[in-house]
């Protein structure tokens, strides 16, 4: 049986493994080219090797796959399926992308509990006793590493075997997805130096920084690959809006109620940024209305200090305003109309019960 055969029986929960092997074997055929090109460029590419190939759920693959399987692509389309895998686990390069700028950004030492890209480089630097500052050359090469895995999104995707006619009709959303993301990151650094406090806003961090590249685009990519209908297209971009702005907003919550353990990243670690997310312009606004003094108080903290207990201080104002009621409510409504997308387009039955559970996996409160 080919392998082309064993994917039309690829069920969407086997997908995250099957891209893994996809990101291995793409690792594999880059060797000879890195090598050929000197040693510390293959040391560099060796941290992005164990970025992508050592964590991450694959949701982006994943949802890929959904589009595209419920966008009727095993039954009615002529893509070869072991090509479609290839070029929706290229979505994962563009998140490795994502994350190591990210990480250099936020100044972030940690990232699934383990040293960000810069810091482990940085660590190298100083164990070796090179010449130059260890942060300036670790900053230096993941910037580098970064734009390495956003190059290899589009080797990957361009050269995956997908048809001519699959690429341009998936052009507008690919062009799309990086576009945003972009944005979103753009929109994020912004908020956080002006000091921005508008729920609509940082909303609209959520859904470019996030939401649109991790959901919607990859099931618009998928449905597009597939050649569906527009109403398919329309209502899984639809359950992708809203599930993934839900999604982002539970990551809100995780970022200052979020244990360690789970998140990867020290306790508070977004109140330590100054990130402006929905969950703090709630507080601020409630706060402002019926305690100035604790408003000034998170004001003041917020993006200012790194000490433990001051962080603590700051994450029990935002409880005792009442906004993470308010941002769970939001979750709540978002996750119900995201899935009711699914139920009046009348995608697949397997696909939408497996993306309703996904919806609820990835937006639930965690014990």
């Amino acid at each position: 049986m080919s392998a082309s055969q064993d994917l039309q029986q690829l069920h969407i929960h086997d997908v995250p493994q099957a891209a893994h092997r996809e990101l291995e074997a793409f690792f594999q055929q880059r060797t000879d080219a890195i090598t050929a090109i000197g040693q510390p460029v293959t040391d560099a590419v060796q941290y992005l090797h164990d970025f992508v190939l050592g964590g991450g759920k694959r949701v982006r693959p994943l949802y890929g796959w959904a589009g595209f399987v419920g966008g009727g692509g095993l039954e009615n389309s002529v893509e070869d399926p072991a090509a479609v895998l290839r070029a929706v686990s290229s979505l994962e390069f563009i998140q490795a992308c994502a994350l190591i700028h990210d990480d250099i950004i936020d100044s972030s030492d940690t990232r699934r509990g383990n040293p960000t890209v810069h810091r482990a480089v940085e660590a190298t630097h100083k164990e070796a006793k090179w010449s130059g500052d260890p942060f300036h050359y670790g900053v230096s090469t993941a910037i580098l590493v970064g734009d390495l895995a956003l190059i290899w999104a589009e080797d990957m995707w361009r050269y995956s075997g997908l048809s001519p006619e699959a690429l341009e009709r998936a052009a507008e959303p690919w062009r799309g997805m990086r576009t945003e993301v972009i944005g979103g990151q753009l929109l994020d650094i912004s908020l956080e130096a002006t000091g921005d406090e508008d729920p609509a806003m940082a909303n609209a961090v959520n859904r470019f920084k996030t939401a649109a590249y991790t959901i919607e685009r990859p099931l618009h990519l998928g449905a597009a690959i597939a050649g569906a209908p527009a109403a398919t297209i329309a209502a899984f971009r639809g359950y992708g809006h809203d599930i993934g702005i839900a999604y982002q907003l539970r990551d809100d919550l995780l970022g200052v109620f979020g244990d360690p353990k789970v998140t990867g990243k020290p306790a508070g670690d977004d109140l330590r940024e100054g990130k402006r997310t929905v969950l703090l312009a709630l507080a601020l606004q409630h706060a402002d209305a019926h305690d100035p003094q604790a408003a000034a108080e998170l004001r003041a903290g917020v993006g200012q200090t790194s000490d433990p207990a001051t962080l603590s201080r700051l994450a029990t104002i935002i409880a005792e305003t009442g906004a993470v009621d308010q941002v769970e409510k939001h979750i709540s409504t978002l996750t119900s109309s995201g899935l009711k997308y699914l139920t009046e387009a009348g995608v697949d039955a397997e696909v939408s019960e497996a993306l309703r559970d996904l919806a609820i996996r990835s937006t639930e409160r965690h014990k």
